[in-house]
């Protein structure tokens, strides 16, 4: 897409100026620990969005369990455990070669969502792989999250996006199958039908 240059926000200034001054609420709510109304938040969330970067790019990466999966272990540190996925592990590269670490939890149902700033460490000690085991399972890792900042985003997102809405939600069979998705880009090389078929239970199997 060729953008006009001159329609381009290029600094600090111009930008501050299209955008106004932030709003009182929206500084004071930003704090450098877990304060107690956070930690609420936190523990109620069975879902967050895990964002980090390295030299080979970006990532953004879906974690969830039980809600209370990430465990506040004090005011300045949460336990994040690394649970069985796809063993692409872009996140954790990215850790080891860059410590910055936002988290975007969301609690089901509640407009607002809490976001963590903070550098982490990846942790494979028993003892704290034994605090997070699973159905007789422990997670390969432990992401050591020291906080840097915490606060409360408003509501406003998931009120447009309408997230939590039933009426909003889609069919499954709306969208490509993950199946048809993997045929298509390797020009039907690869057994879409098969994988779309043994995937369910592949997936009940190997959760934890």
């Amino acid at each position: 897409m060729r953008l006009d240059p001159a329609h381009l926000i290029s600094d600090a200034d111009t930008l501050q100026a299209l955008y106004g001054a932030a709003g009182e609420a929206s500084i004071k709510k930003e704090v450098d620990h877990v304060h107690p109304h956070y930690r609420a938040f936190i523990e109620a969330a069975p879902f967050a969005m895990l964002a980090t970067a390295g030299p080979d790019g970006l990532d953004a990466s879906p974690r969830g369990d039980p809600a209370g999966f990430v465990v506040v272990e004090d005011e300045k540190t949460l336990l994040l455990p690394d649970r069985r996925g796809n063993n692409r592990i872009d996140s954790l590269r990215n850790i080891l070669a860059d410590p910055r670490v936002a988290l975007l939890f969301l609690v089901p149902g509640v407009g607002e969502t809490l976001r963590v700033n903070g550098a982490a460490r990846i942790s494979v000690d028993p003892a704290l792989l034994a605090r997070f085991e699973m159905d007789g399972k422990l997670p390969r890792s432990v992401l050591v999250v020291d906080v840097h900042t915490v606060y409360f985003q408003c509501s406003r997102a998931l009120l447009r996006s309408k997230l939590w809405d039933p009426q909003t939600q889609v069919p499954r069979s709306a969208l490509p199958s993950a199946g048809r998705i993997l045929s298509d880009l390797t020009a039907g090389t690869f057994d879409g039908v098969a994988y779309d078929r043994e995937l369910p239970a592949r997936v009940a199997s190997t959760l934890y």
